[in-house]
């Protein structure tokens, strides 16, 4: 009698080695198309990301891939060793972009178990790893840091681990090379507005105003496009049978991540030079088809990067269903983490995060001589 196997993938707690790492099995050249589509599904104001004639005026040989599709990618394909299993995203932390890598580049990606922790009940545990995106001459265009829950005990009939032995030498950069030094040439004009150096104080909060109402079949297109596997947010069967706590399928938490830092583009990211890390960011509360992203900003802090640029500290939050004003006209604590929080709980919350970028400096113009001729 023939074999029967149930090959499930991704792992539970008891499978997780503190140091071990993980080559994810997912090798993907993503193309000018791949590249578009996500930049068109989230609309990013960055310029940088958008405009190949931006992009070289900055010393890049081409508009470098967007960091939000990184990120995606970096997350999606360690699912297939990670997270499959897991009950929820809980954390990133320490995400940068260190590299330009560009449409027409082969991605992969490994994850470094970093910690476990069992929970207090012992039916769950938290897994800490480090996952690293590299291209195909081993730049590496993302470090990033997430907590998963897992089940606790082992997963049976799980697929064979794959090889790390190529996996990226790790690096503590920030910003590129063509960014590490002097900005290597003025900003012409263009891009969007009050997004420069001078335009932000320290304790200012931004409302971004327009919503974002996520679709069904879009989210489920991104999620396969960026190769995110967990059924949690593809398969129906799997959410209604208690896969979900929700009862249906879950969006994606690095899609919503995405939108809200897209909807905040405008106002903040609209004339920036690179995003320079994420830091202590959660998803409070899940995001459905049919719910309506909004998005609000705070300014944490501000640190001069020479005579011609300068990185902003932001604090960027997204809600559901609610406009962020009316959740500040009500007096909502909408800034301070929900985890561990002591006053009221924002219910409609739905992503929280710190977010680093490097920004242009006000150009100064020299004067025009005058043409008149002297009495």
């Amino acid at each position: 009698m023939s074999r029967v196997r149930v090959i499930r993938h991704g792992r539970y707690l008891g499978d997780f080695v503190e140091g071990e790492s993980y080559a994810h099995p997912w090798e993907v050249t993503v193309d000018d198309g791949m590249s578009a589509l996500f930049a068109a599904s989230f609309q990013d104001a960055t310029p940088v990301y958008a405009s190949r004639e931006r992009a070289r005026a900055l010393g890049f040989r081409d508009r470098p891939l967007s960091p939000l599709l990184l990120l995606n990618l970096g997350v999606s394909f360690s699912v297939h060793d990670v997270s499959e299993q897991a009950i929820a995203h809980l954390a990133y932390l320490d995400v940068r972009f260190p590299e330009a890598v560009y449409a027409g580049d082969t991605l992969r990606a490994w994850s470094t178990v970093i910690a476990t922790k069992p929970t207090s009940d012992g039916a769950r545990g938290v897994v800490h790893v480090r996952t690293v995106v590299a291209n195909q001459h081993r730049a590496i265009a993302c470090v990033l840091g997430r907590k998963v829950l897992v089940p606790s005990g082992r997963l049976d009939e799980r697929a064979p681990r794959g090889d790390a032995a190529l996996a990226p030498v790790e690096t503590q950069e920030r910003l590129p090379v063509e960014l590490r030094g002097r900005v290597l040439a003025p900003l012409r004009g263009g891009g969007f507005s009050g997004c420069s150096w001078e335009d932000f104080d320290v304790g200012d909060v931004l409302v971004h105003d327009v919503g974002r109402t996520v679709g069904e079949s879009e989210h489920m297109q991104l999620t396969t496009l960026v190769r995110n596997s967990h059924p949690l947010h593809l398969d129906e069967v799997y959410a209604r049978d208690g896969g979900s706590f929700a009862g249906t399928r879950v969006v994606y938490g690095g899609l919503v991540l995405s939108w809200v830092l897209s909807l905040a583009s405008r106002d903040t990211t609209g004339s920036a030079l690179w995003e320079t890390g994420l830091d202590d960011g959660a998803h409070p509360s899940a995001v459905v088809a049919g719910d309506t992203l909004y998005a609000a900003t705070k300014v944490l802090a501000k640190q001069e990067h020479g005579s011609e640029a300068g990185e902003i500290t932001f604090r960027v939050v997204g809600v559901k269903n609610t406009p962020a004003r009316a959740l500040l006209e009500a007096g909502e604590d909408l800034f301070a983490p929900e985890h561990g929080k002591t006053s009221r709980k924002v219910e409609a919350k739905v992503v929280e995060i710190t977010r680093r970028i490097l920004v242009p400096r006000a150009q100064v113009t020299p004067a025009t001589p005058s043409t008149r001729t002297p009495p």
